[in-house]
């Protein structure tokens, strides 16, 4: 190992102290609820063979997953992560039984939910993820 000089030293932690007073904390959650929707304009956009996707016209089921990213602006939880996850499923409802989402897609459903937080925790950079059956999805960032 190799010796540092101590004002050195002292010089890279003088950095490192301001560089984590600048860092841009995020905290995130995940949760997921059954759900049904459908995708009217699918009939418009069919093609033939494996591109046909007219089926998605009519209700469907999926698991919607989310992941939910908020900024937080200190390092002891201003924003709690299981109430967090807990206060945004609740946005639809909870979580309980399937969730009838009529024509909203992915992108729809993360835009409604962003409308809530940033009611509820204003002025915050957030990033949401969702996708159907974590398999094809969505991530949008709201930044302040």
């Amino acid at each position: 190992m190799f010796e540092i000089d101590e004002q050195v030293k002292q010089a890279m932690m003088i950095k490192a102290m301001n560089r984590r007073e600048q860092a841009a904390r995020m905290i995130w959650v995940n949760f997921n609820f059954e759900g049904i929707h459908a995708y009217p304009a699918a009939a418009d956009t069919a093609k033939e063979g494996e591109y046909d996707v007219s089926f998605l016209q009519y209700p469907h089921r999926h698991t919607f997953h989310f992941k939910v990213q908020i900024e937080v602006y200190h390092s002891d939880r201003d924003i709690e992560f299981i109430q967090f996850k807990r206060w945004c499923l609740n946005q639809f409802g909870n979580g309980d039984g399937v969730i009838q989402l009529n024509n909203n897609s992915c992108e729809m459903l993360a835009d409604s939910l962003y409308n809530q937080i940033a009611l509820t925790f204003p002025d915050r950079r957030v990033v949401i993820d969702v996708s159907e059956d974590l398999e094809n999805g969505c991530s949008i960032t709201y930044n302040k």
